[in-house]
């Protein structure tokens, strides 16, 4: 083993810094690396727009999003839908009249089939099929068989195939969350109440103050770092520690002393820090080609 192996070339191996080095310079292989914070979304921004909720809104799943921004969403997903199904419909339309279409001449073709029968009722001399094939003695082979007015050039434009007509399958009708891909309906989204900081020192707006938000009930600052979760009565947000330690001692809202179920606690699914695994996506992955040696 040769000193400085990272940087010494005149070694017989082919060194595991040399082939990550080689690889970084010339585009092969996987990449990754780690996201940090200022890539991160934030816990009240929403999902579509990256930037702070006005009118935010949950689902289910807890996914945040601005009320103007997944009603566009959902009104465009249902006007894509009415488009494709205009085009299914015609496509259906046009395949019932094809069908028409071959009804109508399987039936003229057995009428015109009984009516010639019918003409020739006097019995005629029975006609050789074999006589009537033509002679294939002195052709060639490709035009042989009654194929000499067929052009035996492929190539040729108006003998290539056609591409077929792709079919349109039928559209489905529910419109999916563009985050978790469940279903999802305009009257299923939650309006979320944020409670915020009062700080009568702070004159900064909104959007420029660091710490905006704080629990309702214990008032602790919520941030990526802090679990939070959304009181589905109410649409208020706290900290996942008071869940635990308050309202799941006896299922009560501690604001309004309203009766909860499990299905009212929403947890709030928010980023990470870029510093502590708060959540499971932290890690950004590139593939390339592999480079081999």
């Amino acid at each position: 083993m040769t000193r400085h192996a990272r940087n010494c070339t005149a070694g017989a191996v082919y060194t595991y810094h040399e082939k990550k080095k080689d690889a970084a310079n010339s585009g092969f292989g996987t990449t990754s690396r780690r996201i940090g914070k200022d890539s991160v979304k934030s816990f009240d921004c929403c999902s579509l727009t990256l930037q702070p909720c006005r009118n935010p809104v949950i689902t289910k799943d807890g996914f945040l999003f601005d009320k103007e921004a997944i009603l566009t969403y959902i009104i465009a997903k249902k006007n894509e839908h009415t488009r494709k199904m205009k085009e299914y419909e015609k496509q259906v339309k046009q395949d019932e009249e094809e069908q028409a279409a071959k009804a109508n001449a399987e039936e003229q073709k057995k009428l015109d089939k009984f009516i010639c029968t019918e003409k020739n009722i006097v019995s005629t001399k029975a006609i050789n099929p074999i006589a009537e094939q033509p002679s294939t003695s002195g052709a060639i082979s490709n035009v042989s068989l009654g194929k000499r007015k067929e052009l035996p050039s492929f190539w040729v434009p108006s003998q290539s195939p056609a591409a077929k007509i792709s079919r349109i399958e039928k559209p489905d009708s529910k419109v999916y969350c563009p985050v978790s891909n469940k279903p999802l309906k305009a009257k299923d989204l939650i309006e979320v109440k944020f409670t915020l900081v009062k700080d009568p020192s702070d004159k900064k707006s909104l959007i420029a103050k660091e710490n905006r938000y704080m629990c309702a009930v214990t008032h602790d600052i919520l941030s990526n770092s802090v679990p939070c979760a959304v009181l589905k009565p109410t649409g208020d947000v706290v900290t996942m520690e008071c869940v635990e330690k308050l309202i799941k001692k006896d299922m009560l809202h501690p604001l309004t002393n309203e009766k909860l179920t499990d299905s009212d606690i929403i947890p709030l699914q928010r980023g990470g820090t870029g510093f502590a695994t708060t959540n499971e996506k932290l890690e950004a992955k590139e593939q390339k080609p592999c480079l081999q040696v």
